[in-house]
């Protein structure tokens, strides 16, 4: 019960009573009885049960008056019910796995850093529907939009550099991603296209399928990965076996911006894994899940068994104070 008093300055009354009471105690022990010459026959006496409920009539009163005060307060069930609505936003993750991610400028790898880093922004949604789409000369769809985080983690966690013929097809991602989209009834609707290359492959370029992707309401952030200049690269000789090189790192960042521009997104560039981390909180507080509570409260009014104790509380210590706790005179 969550009581809660609708007319709460009676309570101030309530510091009243010992006042009272201490009055009805002083002035019951200054009240004159009959005279005796002496009373020294009957002081050992043991006090009787009667003689020992002498002050119940001034408790019942003191009860009965806090009981009638609280009523007067209005105390109240208050029952509060809370609705929560969650305006959910549905991002596909475009994810590039052609061999350039292996490039080793993050830790330890381009691709590694990004699917973990990735997890992370997928594990810290609530209420959002996320799918993941996986590219390098073709796109594939790896995870349908989906509230089963588990589930998407794990198709993550089964994605590979290799598996997919070796290439960079931006716009056949970018494209594939905003199919998936376009159907869908959430308000926000966001594509994350992670790459470190440019487009060659694909018969689709990005900025057609960016300006569809703005036809169809889809916001696209872009991230480009590759530190500035040269990255050190594992490559396999067929004599010497596998030796590190420095390669250039070759980001088409004009391409990648005007994407993100047409439809109202943002391109970002991330060089290590720390800043691929602050691009997805930035993304994250950017697309930030949009909650409504509506709060009902019910009022129940419960003074009734405080006004009735109260008044049984008085009514009692009336009948015991002109019955059997009489006092003479």
């Amino acid at each position: 019960m969550n009581l809660f008093f609708a007319n709460s300055y009676w309570l101030v009354l309530l510091a009243l009573l010992p006042v009272i009471g201490w009055w009805s105690w002083h002035s019951s022990r200054k009240r004159t009885g009959l005279t005796f010459s002496t009373v020294r026959s009957v002081k050992n006496v043991p006090r009787t049960l009667k003689n020992r409920l002498r002050a119940l009539p001034t408790v019942l009163r003191i009860g009965g008056l806090a009981l009638v005060i609280i009523a007067m307060a209005r105390p109240q069930d208050r029952n509060v019910i809370r609705e929560r609505f969650a305006e959910g936003v549905d991002i596909m993750m475009v994810l590039d796995t052609s061999t350039s991610m292996r490039a080793e400028d993050f830790r330890p790898n381009r691709f590694e850093a990004a699917r973990a880093i990735g997890a992370e922004f997928i594990a810290g949604r609530t209420s959002d529907r996320v799918g993941l789409i996986v590219f390098a000369a073709k796109a594939y769809t790896q995870s349908p939009l989906t509230l089963d985080y588990v589930f998407l983690q794990e198709m993550m966690d089964e994605v590979e550099v290799g598996v997919i013929e070796d290439g960079t097809a931006i716009g056949t991602a970018l494209a594939m991603a905003v199919n998936r989209l376009k159907d869908t009834e959430a308000t926000s609707k966001v594509v994350i296209l992670l790459t470190d290359g440019q487009n060659n492959r694909g018969e689709l370029s990005p900025e057609t399928a960016a300006e569809i992707a703005r036809t169809m309401g889809v916001r696209v952030y872009v991230i480009g990965v590759g530190a500035h200049g040269e990255a050190p690269f594992v490559v396999d000789h067929p004599f010497a076996g596998k030796q590190r090189r420095m390669v250039p790192v070759e980001i088409d960042e004009g391409m990648l911006s005007a994407v993100a521009t047409i439809t109202g997104g943002k391109y970002f560039r991330a060089t290590n894994n720390q800043a691929l981390r602050d691009i997805y909180e930035e993304i994250g507080e950017l697309e930030k899940t949009k909650i409504e509570e509506r709060v009902y409260t019910d009022y129940d009014d419960r003074y009734a068994g405080f006004l009735f104790g109260g008044i049984g509380f008085i009514f009692l210590e009336i009948l015991l104070s002109t019955t059997v706790l009489r006092r003479f005179p």
